[in-house]
């Protein structure tokens, strides 16, 4: 990993506390008002405190929403550096901390986990995508290693999640039936499973299989 300064990541900060109990009193409200339905399962396995790995599935640009209002830790997560030219979600952003990562350029790569191996020197939360992009129903995307080297690295476990639903709320563009962009009718589940620790292996690859088959399970359970 490079070496980073010993400055505390943004994410971290005050403000960004006050952004994230913001954002998820609003997240909550709408979830009472029912306008979506999402059921949570095993929020309690993410451990009240250290550093935790939470690796979930990516169906929707919806998952880091319900995932990071799923939480009850400051979380920050590695995302598409697109979003950082988005209005409003720009600035949202880049005020919580979140780490961009330029698609199919090892240097952004190699810069963001980086960048997130000091979230967790400090004790963070740190959302990834593994499949490193949304993935449509009936297809599969390997998953990348920096998840597992991030773990073996650093000894912080991984909390695997498995989200469903989120594709059928609001679907990729090319996966959107009679041009409905939102069907706030379908449920979401987001289920978080019990923590893998990266030193019950000895390397990367197997890592990321366990990884793998744990999502899945839990995606598959989620489905009922």
């Amino acid at each position: 990993m490079n070496e980073q300064s010993d400055r505390r990541p943004r994410g971290l900060g005050k403000r960004a506390w006050l952004t994230t109990h913001l954002i998820r009193r609003i997240l909550r409200m709408l979830a009472w008002s029912n306008i979506v339905h999402v059921t949570v399962v095993g929020r309690e396995q993410v451990p009240k405190s250290g550093p935790v790995i939470v690796a979930s599935n990516h169906i929707s640009m919806l998952d880091a929403v319900f995932l990071w209002g799923a939480l009850r830790r400051r979380a920050i997560a590695l995302a598409m550096a697109e979003l950082w030219s988005w209005p409003v979600v720009g600035w949202l952003v880049r005020r919580l901390g979140h780490i961009p990562v330029v698609r199919r350029d090892s240097a952004s790569g190699q810069s963001a986990l980086g960048q997130a191996e000091q979230i967790l020197r400090y004790g963070g939360v740190l959302i990834i995508y593994p499949e490193g992009r949304l993935v449509g129903p009936g297809e599969a995307e390997p998953y990348k290693p920096g998840v597992a080297k991030l773990a073996l690295a650093t000894g912080v476990p991984i909390v695997p999640v498995g989200t469903t639903g989120t594709d059928r709320v609001l679907p990729m563009r090319r996966n959107r039936v009679d041009g409905r962009v939102f069907d706030r009718r379908e449920r979401v589940t987001i289920r978080f499973g019990e923590p893998i620790d990266p030193a019950e292996f000895d390397d990367p690859e197997k890592l990321l299989d366990h990884l793998r088959r744990r999502i899945e399970d839990l995606r598959v359970g989620g489905l009922g």
